[in-house]
């Protein structure tokens, strides 16, 4: 078992994805099951998504951080979109996307801090 098929055991994860610094899906996994309307394209789609907003939420930082004084915005540590029936979580060039009824975002941002640490 990978360490993106390890991911999958996180409440609520319908997939697990590693990309590169563009957002080029490069690695993932999807959990069986009627509900996954996943496949790599939208994987790769995701990763994409991913690395923009990781990307704006770094100059959003660094803004308020250079405007306001205040610090410990940036570096960030990852992003989050929250949908309707899915959200995405990402920290470096990892992601998973959970199915919002039975995610624990938590655990989930606990493993990838883990996955990310030096």
């Amino acid at each position: 078992m990978n360490d993106l098929e390890q991911l999958l055991d996180i409440p609520g994860v319908m997939a697990a994805f590693a990309f590169n610094e563009r957002g080029e899906l490069r690695q993932h996994c999807i959990a069986p099951g009627p509900e996954t309307e996943l496949d790599p394209s939208i994987l790769d789609m995701v990763g994409h998504m991913c690395v923009a907003n990781a990307a704006i939420a770094a100059m959003q930082a660094r803004g308020w951080e250079y405007l306001t004084g205040a610090q410990g915005f940036y570096p960030i540590e990852g992003v989050s979109l929250v949908c309707l029936k899915w959200s995405v979580v990402s920290r470096g060039h990892v992601g998973m996307i959970l199915n919002n009824r039975l995610a624990n975002y938590e655990m989930a941002f606990a493993a990838l801090a883990v996955r990310s640490a030096p």
